[in-house]
């Protein structure tokens, strides 16, 4: 009698336990974690049930592929910004290439000038054979230019040709009743510079170094 009575609980402990796993397994079933109604199946047909298969956002949609679609997204938008960069640095290039076209045009120019004022000059130095023509006719010419041209001029000559020059436009400007430039011409040249020619100038050497 006591075996039988044994028996009896463990038989139903027993049942209670399966009933546990399965009820376990619907309910993690439900929450996705495994998939066991299709192995239930023929028990709900025999109920006169259909099974429900659970779906998940991850089977409906595979975090995998939302991985991916986000990491090219994501190289999407930096192709774009290296894209915009470029552009950027391009039509800086552009605009430091035109500007770097205009400086040089410009120097191009002033090269001209004075390339046109060199040549002038040498023309009037070798128009004559007599020295003291020669230099007669460049104060001449000198007082005839702009101010700032003829400083130019006499910046590039040596220092016995520059006095010679100005003494002789003083000469002339004394015999003509006028005024003479040669002071306005120091003035506009660097200090060291008329310093030196006006020095030489009062000094009257016979000949300049």
């Amino acid at each position: 009698m006591s075996f039988k009575k044994n028996l009896g609980k463990s038989f139903v402990l027993l049942l209670i336990i399966i009933i546990l796993i399965l009820g376990g397994l619907l309910w993690f079933d439900k929450l996705g974690i495994v998939h066991v109604k299709s192995v239930f199946a023929p028990v709900y047909k025999m109920m006169g049930k259909d099974p429900q298969v659970s779906t998940t956002a991850t089977q409906t949609k595979p975090l995998v592929g939302d991985l991916d679609q986000d990491r090219i997204d994501k190289q999407k938008e930096a192709i774009n910004i290296q894209i915009e960069e470029l552009e950027k640095r391009e039509a800086d290039l552009l605009a430091a290439e035109q500007l770097n076209a205009q400086i040089a045009s410009e120097l191009d120019e002033r090269q001209k000038n004075q390339e046109e004022i060199e040549k002038t000059f040498n023309s009037m130095v070798n128009q004559y054979d007599d020295k003291n023509k020669n230099i007669e006719q460049v104060a001449r010419s000198l007082n005839g230019m702009k101010p700032q041209n003829a400083v130019e001029i006499l910046l590039k000559s040596d220092d016995q040709l520059v006095v010679d020059i100005l003494r002789k436009c003083d000469e002339m400007a004394a015999a003509e009743g006028t005024t003479s430039l040669t002071s306005y011409w120091l003035s506009l040249m660097p200090a060291d510079r008329a310093a030196q020619i006006q020095r030489k100038r009062v000094s009257k050497p016979d000949a300049l170094e």
